[in-house]
């Protein structure tokens, strides 16, 4: 586990390594280039995960199930805020049911952690969740991401997970995402995209989705303008700031 730069968490638990490509907002991921460099520098944890192609480091489909990372939030007494699997995707077809249900019974035996879980693949984590597979609890935040419209359906399929919160990472946000239905959906996460090669991401698509926020009464949290706007953010920030609100969930 270590501590975390992300602006909504305290930390990471990363129990899954490695992962496949499911859409588009996949391009630029943070976590292929970190498996990259964890892999040169030997960490058994991370070889084998990328590869490269051409210029571009991309994941090559190998997930790892990691059992002796299951015992590090029991040792942690302190409460946090987890991010679980910020190198993977918990509910990727590869992670076996029973492992998805070893990481559950570890976050049921923590109760003074709050667990943060982001999926770009809500139709497993909903049945799972649906057959009581695994249950809700009250600790255990589900959320997944949507980058344009075209990825919104899995708003869909959230609202359709039991959970005590559910939240949805609008990062990298690199299109506009049209009318959503955020019923039900208790915290939005917006944010643009980080890197060298990071895409634009505009003011009105960020409005937009700040207006739905406020119609169904969804927390809203603003993140960053990232790389691609960093030489206008000053001007973008001053802009945004009293229609943008930052609105932490404790």
């Amino acid at each position: 586990m270590a501590e975390s730069q992300i602006e909504w968490t305290d930390a990471t638990w990363n129990p899954v390594a490695g992962c496949a490509l499911a859409s588009t907002g996949c391009k630029n991921c943070y976590a292929m280039k970190m498996a990259w460099r964890l892999d040169a520098m030997g960490v058994e944890k991370y070889q084998g995960l990328t590869k490269k192609v051409g210029r571009n480091i991309t994941w090559n489909g190998v997930v790892r199930e990691d059992p002796t990372a299951l015992h590090i939030p029991l040792s942690w007494r302190k409460p946090r805020k987890i991010f679980v699997n910020s190198m993977s995707d918990l509910f990727h077809s590869d992670v076996s049911e029973q492992f998805i249900m070893a990481v559950w019974d570890v976050m049921k035996k923590t109760p003074q952690h709050h667990y943060q879980i982001l999926t770009k693949r809500p139709e497993r984590m909903s049945l799972l969740a649906n057959s009581r597979r695994i249950a809700v609890l009250p600790n255990v935040w589900l959320g997944t991401s949507v980058e344009n419209a075209k990825t919104t359906h899995r708003i869909d399929e959230l609202r359709r997970t039991p959970a005590a919160i559910r939240f949805v990472s609008f990062e990298p946000l690199i299109g506009p995402v049209g009318r959503v239905n955020l019923k039900d959906i208790h915290w939005a996460i917006v944010g643009g995209e980080s890197g060298p090669d990071a895409r634009p991401i505009k003011e009105a698509w960020i409005d937009e989705i700040h207006a739905q926020c406020d119609r169904f009464g969804t927390a809203f949290f603003f993140k960053q303008w990232g790389s691609w706007g960093k030489d206008n953010q000053k001007t973008l920030e001053e802009g945004q700031r009293q229609r943008i609100s930052r609105t932490n969930m404790g």
